[in-house]
């Protein structure tokens, strides 16, 4: 029996439907939500291991907006890349030509290894008209406070690449392993919240196509951060990030905003790297707030309620 969503209520209000399309070559899954006339549409990109679900309860906590939220190619119900490695170039061409496809001129949203391809493909050309970034990865993983933890995860996935196939995948998909990757990133103390987190992890995170794409994608998600890419988005951007997330420390986050033409950063404390799940609503209003901010900006020069001289 699953663990019951303390969000469930809210998203069962907002409508949903599966859709699939074909992007150079690669079957992409995913989900729209919400009303299919409403005036803003966020496409957003879930983050490493996981897949469209764990966006679900910001968008339950957005309901006037459309969203369209694909599995990134292989994970969850999208294949991998026929052709070529699972690498930033690659996820960043794919998003753009994702975009273009299914979600023309969307603001782009992207969570933890979401937020390194939304923002190199926003760098490289995707046209939207801001970008949202929750959890950003704004500094090297293996250089944070986890540095150590994440060499050996290194260590983890390349032995599961390289085990015998029944070997290999059986330690990737291990549910022991899962559980201890959920216990180390959860930051509440609501035990029904807990519970719903790890059964969520539990659910989706071994919903990888095979372990070689899954290895390639974890070396591209260490192997880069939203810095490099900071320096040539041209449109406004958000930056949600958490005061407790020991992944990307705030103080790293707060340089990342720096880096940025034009950036805000709002801060969430109580929380770590899982700000999608434990702080959805917080998330949610900060988004708004930006969306709005943003709405007004562009129709300024074009008001005419201003006052001219």
């Amino acid at each position: 029996m699953h663990a019951p969503s303390p969000y469930s209520e809210l998203l069962n209000r907002v409508p949903e439907t599966r859709r699939t399309v074909d992007v150079n070559g690669t079957t992409t899954a995913y989900w729209e939500y919400g009303p299919a006339e409403a005036e803003t549409t966020i496409l957003a990109v879930h983050g490493f291991r996981g897949d469209h679900h764990g966006l679900e309860p910001v968008v339950a906590h957005l309901p006037g907006v459309r969203w369209i939220m694909p599995d990134l190619p292989g994970f969850g119900e999208t294949a991998p890349f026929a052709d070529g490695d699972h690498d930033l170039d690659a996820y960043a061409a794919w998003l753009t030509a994702f975009a273009n496809a299914a979600a023309p001129a969307a603001v782009i949203l992207g969570h933890s290894f979401g937020s390194i391809v939304a923002a190199a493909a926003v760098a490289r050309g995707l046209a939207t008209p801001c970008l949202v970034l929750v959890n950003p990865i704004g500094a090297p993983a293996l250089e944070g406070p986890r540095g150590i933890l994440t060499r050996l995860a290194v260590f983890y996935y390349w032995a599961g690449a390289r085990l015998p196939e029944k070997l290999g995948t059986g330690l990737l998909r291990a549910p022991v392993i899962v559980r201890l990757m959920s216990i180390a990133m959860a930051r509440t103390r609501d035990r029904r919240l807990r519970r719903w987190i790890h059964d969520q992890h539990d659910r989706f995170f071994s919903r990888f196509a095979n372990r070689e794409s899954l290895r390639q994608a974890f070396v591209t998600s260490v192997s880069h951060d939203v810095r490099e890419s900071a320096a040539g988005v041209a449109v406004p951007t958000l930056l949600v990030a958490a005061v407790q997330d020991d992944i990307t420390p705030i103080a790293a986050e707060r340089r990342l905003r720096e880096l940025f033409d034009d950036a805000s950063l709002v801060e969430i404390d109580g929380v770590g790297h899982l700000i999608h799940y434990e702080k959805p609503r917080e998330a949610a209003a900060a988004i708004g707030d930006f969306l709005s901010g943003a709405s007004r900006a562009e129709r300024a020069p074009s008001d005419p309620s201003r006052d001219t001289e």
